[in-house]
């Protein structure tokens, strides 16, 4: 286990205390990555995995959590989609299961689930994306936040961690807030909890521990990488938005723009409807990340990386990736 300095410690207590770790360094919930195998790892090393439930079944995710704990004694959390059609039943198999954290995402929380959740004990954690709305949030009931920029890889918001990270840290300090998007050092945890961080969340930047089950394609594109590679999808008409996603450039986000002109062209010439187009284009990448993580097809696939890619450089342990990141903290600290 890591060890941490008094100052350290000093700086992101609130988040060690609120996730039951040492460290407080959450995993990312990428879907197809943070199963049991990485999230397990993450936590036996002193930060806090976290399961992406993304579009599992309710036996599924129940498999999932039982099979983290036979990996792991540590806390680990579950992400759900807000989004999910069957969240309701989700939620429930996390509190059969006694998951002590759950993450919402994707969108506002049902009250309906929120209210779950919070009799059942469990703790709840939301994504806040402006101030108002993380006052909202925490009004609504959420025990902590997680602000998360558009460095970070999947579907991002409009705004850079570091703009996030000076609006939304002085106006929230009721309850604890993790920052993640683009962090791939321990210079910049030291920042941002300096800033009034509680703790950060990292997702890209274990992607390639050994504990991962990715594809090894998938690893090496990561490692041969650089940040600029990891660019947002175009939306090429405001007629037919799309939710930006972050990934690695290749020959599938390129075939992505052409059906994208082909679907506007025949629309326009009133071939398809707009509800018609419109599922076209959102259906284009169905099952592209699965390929890519699983499959290893990192041509056509989608490869979801945040702007951190570029600081991953080779595979390495989780518990590596960790003692890397606390010794860069502590050196920042050392040198203020």
């Amino acid at each position: 286990m890591v060890k941490v300095s008094p100052p350290l410690h000093h700086l992101w207590q609130r988040g060690c205390d609120f996730l039951g770790t040492d460290l407080a360094i959450m995993g990312g919930a990428m879907s197809w990555v943070s199963e049991r195998n990485l999230v397990a790892a993450l936590s036996n090393a002193g930060g806090f995995g976290t399961i992406a439930c993304g579009s599992m079944t309710p036996d599924l995710l129940r498999a999932e959590i039982r099979g983290t704990k036979a990996l792991t004694s540590k806390p680990f959390g579950v992400n759900l989609i807000t989004m999910h059609p069957q969240l309701d039943a989700l939620i429930d198999i996390c509190l059969d299961e006694k998951t002590t954290h759950i993450v919402l995402a994707g969108g506002l929380p049902p009250a309906p689930a929120v209210k779950k959740i919070k009799d059942s004990g469990a703790k709840l954690m939301c994504f806040a994306p402006t101030a108002a709305l993380g006052k909202k949030l925490v009004r609504s009931g959420a025990d902590a936040l997680i602000i998360e920029g558009m460095e970070a890889g999947g579907h991002i918001g409009p705004v850079s961690t570091s703009v996030l990270a000076q609006e939304i840290l002085p106006e929230i300090r009721d309850v604890p807030v993790f920052v993640a998007g683009g962090i791939g050092r321990g210079e910049a945890i030291v920042s941002y909890l300096e800033m009034g961080a509680s703790g950060v969340q990292l997702g890209t930047r274990f992607v390639c521990a050994t504990e991962s089950i990715a594809h090894a394609k998938f690893k090496q594109a990561f490692i041969r990488a650089a940040a600029r590679d990891a660019i947002p999808s175009m939306q090429l008409d405001a007629r037919f938005p799309i939710i930006p996603v972050r990934a690695l450039a290749n020959e599938g986000s390129k075939k992505f723009l052409d059906k994208q002109r082909e679907v506007i062209t025949r629309f326009d010439a009133g071939e398809l409807t707009k509800e018609e187009s419109q599922l076209e284009i959102e259906h284009f990448w169905a099952g592209a990340l699965r390929r890519a993580v699983m499959d290893g097809d990192i041509e056509t696939g989608s490869v979801m990386a945040g702007q951190s890619v570029g600081m991953v450089r080779t595979e390495q342990p989780a518990s590596e990736i960790m003692a890397e990141l606390i010794a860069q903290a502590e050196n920042a600290l050392k040198n203020r």
